[in-house]
C-alpha cells in the first residue's frame, strides 16, 4: 500500500523534476504544469515573465479568468446572499429581533474562524442598534460545538434568538434543547452536513446535502459576512435606517473575514480570494483595535499579508481557545477600547508562548510513537494528559513530517479527544463521520482536510484499524504517493528580487492558491547553522557565481536539516519558495527551503 502525501501522482506522470524520484523528505518532485503552452500565452498576454505565466496556468488560471485572478474584486465575485438556502429566513428573523429590541445570542467556535465570525456579528448587531451577547464554549469543559451552558447563558440574558457560527450542523441534542426552551436557532456553519439537519429556524450552510450553491469552500466568517449583508439589506427595506440610525459600512469588517478565512485553510479561490485580498487592505489600515494591538505585541512592523495572518496573528487569536479562556479571541476582536485591546493582546501572546511549550513536550512523544509503528496509512498517536488544545497542531506537524494524514488523541480517563489533519486527496472528515456512524466514536465530524472527534479509550485500536483500512483504500484507489509539486527550476541568478516582487502580484497565497515552489539546480551549501527554534540557516552559491540566503524552518533534527548541516560545501538540488523580506525601507529576497536531494552531476 502506498503512503499518503501532499499531492496525487500517477505512474504515467511526466518525468521527475531534476530527476528527483526520492528526496531527503521522501518525496517525488513533479512539475505542477505538464503543458507550458498556456503559461506562455498568459505571460505574453499579461506582459509577465514566462515563469510567472507558468505559475498561473498551474493554478488553473485561463486567459478568460486571469483578470479576476490578478484583480479579485467583491463587485465581480461576491454572491448574492439570498442564493443560499434559509438565508432570507435567517435575515428576516434577525430583522424582527432588531426592531423588537430582542437580545441576540451568538455562539461561536473557539478557533479563529469562530472568533472572527462571532466578533463580526457582534459588531454588526451593535452597529444597527441591537443587543448581542457572545458565548464561546470551553474546549476542555464543554467540547466542540453548541453547549447546554451556552443555551442557559442566552436564556439568562433574555435572548430570543441564538445564532451559531462555525458550529452547529451536527449538534442535534443541544439544538433540540434550545428549541424546546423557546430559542429560535439560526445555524451558520460550513462543516460537512448529514442527511438530517438540526432542529433550527434556519440552517445556512453551503455544504447542506440539498444545497446547490457553488460556494462550498467558504469559511464560516465569510458566511457570517453574507448574513450581515442580507440582514442589513432587509433592515434597509424595512425602513430601519434613518431618524439617527446610520447604515453600517460592512466593508470595514473585512479584516475579520480575511483573518478567519486564511486561518481556516479554505481554498483562496473565487469569492474567498476576493474577501481575503480586500480584507488584507483593511487589516493594513489598523482600524480594529484588537488586531492592531496584537500586531504590535507580535512585532509585525509591515502591512500584514496572508503569512502574517496565518502564522503570526492567527495562532495568538487561537491561543485562548487552546490553553486559556475560550472567549479571549472574540473579545479582542470585538473591543474598541485601546487599553482593553492591549491587555487582551498581551494575554493572548503569553498564552501562545505557553501553547508552544505544551506542544513541544507532546510532539516529541507523538513522533516517537509514529516512528515505532511504521507502515500505517495514518500517523496515529495518543497520550495521557496531552492538552486537547494543541493536538490539532501536533497532527499538522505529523503530516508535515510523515507525509500522510494524522490523528492525535489526548486521553483523559475513559475517553480521549482527538484531532486530525489530512493531505489533498484524502477526505478525513468523511472518514471520521463514518467512524462515528459505525459506533466507534461518541462524537466526530469535520471537513476533508481536518476533523475532530471523541473516542472511548477502549476503542482506540479499533479506530486506528478503521482509519487505516478506509484511508489506505482511498490512497490505493487514487494512486497517492509522496509528491512535491514544483512550478519550475530556477538558477540562483534568476531567483532575484525582481521575480519575487512580480510573484507577489499573485497573492494571497494559501489553500487552493499555493505559494509558488521552485527547484534550484545543483547549488552549493555554504555556511549552515541552527538559528531560532530549530531553523536551519544557510547561504547558497552556484557555478555561475549566483548567491542567495536561505532558511529551512523547523528542519533541525529532520533528514532535510541534517542534509543541509552535514553537507556544507556539497552540491544539492533544493526545493522551496522565494519570499520577499522587508526591513524599514529595504527589500531583499530569501529562499525558504522545503526539501532537498543529492545533485548527481
Amino acid at each position: 500500500m502506498a503512503i499518503a502525501a501532499p499531492g496525487i501522482a500517477s505512474d504515467d506522470q511526466a518525468a521527475c523534476v531534476l530527476g528527483v524520484a526520492s528526496s531527503f523528505g521522501g518525496k517525488r518532485w513533479c512539475a505542477r504544469l505538464a503543458d507550458s503552452r498556456l503559461g506562455l500565452a498568459l505571460a505574453q498576454r499579461l506582459a509577465l515573465p514566462e515563469i510567472v505565466g507558468r505559475v498561473m496556468a498551474g493554478r488553473g488560471i485561463t486567459l478568460e479568468s486571469a483578470d479576476h485572478y490578478l484583480n479579485p474584486t467583491l463587485r465581480a465575485l461576491l454572491p448574492d446572499p439570498s442564493h443560499l438556502k434559509d438565508m432570507d429566513r435567517a435575515a428576516s428573523r434577525l430583522v424582527d429581533a432588531v426592531r423588537a429590541g430582542e437580545t441576540i445570542g451568538i455562539l461561536g467556535d473557539y478557533d479563529v474562524d469562530g472568533a472572527t465570525s462571532s466578533a463580526l456579528l457582534s459588531r454588526f448587531f451593535t452597529a444597527v442598534g441591537a443587543r448581542a451577547v457572545v458565548y464561546v464554549p470551553d474546549r476542555i469543559k464543554e467540547g466542540y460545538g453548541p453547549s447546554l451552558g451556552g443555551v442557559e447563558s442566552f436564556l439568562g440574558a433574555g435572548a430570543k434568538v441564538m445564532v451559531t457560527v462555525d458550529c452547529g450542523i451536527t449538534a442535534f441534542d443541544v439544538l433540540d434543547a434550545a428549541a424546546a426552551a423557546g430559542l429560535d436557532v439560526i445555524v451558520v456553519d460550513h462543516h460537512v452536513a448529514e442527511p438530517r439537519l438540526p432542529q433550527a429556524l434556519a440552517v445556512v450552510n453551503p455544504n447542506r446535502l440539498d444545497e446547490t450553491s457553488p460556494h462550498r469552500h467558504m469559511a464560516a466568517v465569510g458566511l457570517a459576512f453574507l448574513l450581515a449583508i442580507a440582514t442589513s439589506r432587509a433592515l434597509r427595506e424595512a425602513g430601519w435606517y434613518g431618524d439617527g440610525r446610520r447604515e453600517p459600512n460592512l466593508l470595514t469588517w473585512l479584516d475579520l473575514v480575511a483573518l478567519g478565512t486564511i486561518c481556516d485553510v479554505v481554498p483562496l479561490t473565487g469569492v474567498n480570494r476576493a474577501l481575503v485580498a480586500q480584507g488584507l487592505k483593511i487589516l493594513g489600515r489598523r482600524g480594529n483595535q484588537g488586531l492592531a494591538a496584537l500586531a504590535d505585541v507580535a512585532g509585525v512592523k509591515v502591512p500584514p499579508g496572508a503569512y502574517h495572518a496565518g502564522f503570526i496573528l492567527g495562532p495568538r487569536v487561537n491561543a485562548g481557545g487552546r490553553v486559556g479562556e475560550a472567549d479571549l479571541g472574540s473579545r479582542l476582536l470585538s473591543t474598541d477600547d485601546p487599553a482593553e485591546a492591549q491587555r487582551l493582546a498581551r494575554r493572548l501572546d503569553e498564552l501562545n508562548r505557553l501553547r508552544r511549550q505544551v506542544e513541544a513536550r507532546s510532539l516529541d512523544d507523538a513522533i516517537a510513537q509514529v516512528e515505532a509503528a511504521p507502515g500505517h496509512a495514518v500517523a496515529f498517536a495518543a497520550g495521557e494528559g496531552w492538552h486537547p488544545g494543541v493536538i490539532g497542531i501536533i497532527a499538522s506537524r505529523l503530516v508535515e513530517r510523515f507525509n500522510r494524514p494524522a490523528c492525535v488523541v489526548a486521553l483523559d480517563g475513559e475517553a480521549g479527544k482527538g484531532s486530525g489533519r489530512s493531505v489533498p486527496g484524502v477526505n478525513l472528515g468523511a472518514a471520521v463521520i463514518a467512524a462515528r456512524q459505525a459506533g466507534i466514536l461518541t462524537a466526530g465530524g469535520g471537513h476533508p482536510m481536518a476533523a475532530g472527534f471523541t473516542v472511548p479509550r477502549a476503542s482506540l485500536a479499533r479506530l486506528r484499524e478503521f482509519l487505516d483500512e478506509r484511508i489506505g483504500a482511498s490512497i490505493d484507489d487514487q494512486g497517492i504517493v509522496p509528491t512535491l509539486y514544483l512550478d519550475g527550476a530556477l538558477s540562483l541568478g534568476a531567483a532575484n528580487l525582481e521575480l519575487a516582487t512580480t510573484l507577489a502580484r499573485l497573492e494571497p497565497f494559501g489553500a487552493g492558491n499555493a505559494e509558488p515552489s521552485f527547484a534550484l539546480a545543483a547549488v552549493r551549501i555554504g555556511k549552515a547553522d541552527v538559528v531560532g527554534e530549530n531553523h536551519v540557516r544557510c547561504f547558497l552559491g552556484d557555478a555561475a557565481g549566483g548567491r542567495l540566503k536561505a532558511i529551512a524552518f523547523r528542519a533541525a533534527g529532520t533528514p532535510l536539516g541534517r542534509a543541509l548541516l552535514d553537507r556544507a560545501g556539497a552540491t544539492l538540488h533544493l526545493a522551496g519558495r522565494l519570499r520577499l523580506e522587508r526591513w524599514q525601507e529595504r527589500e531583499d529576497v530569501q529562499f525558504l527551503i522545503t526539501d532537498a536531494a543529492p545533485a548527481r552531476l
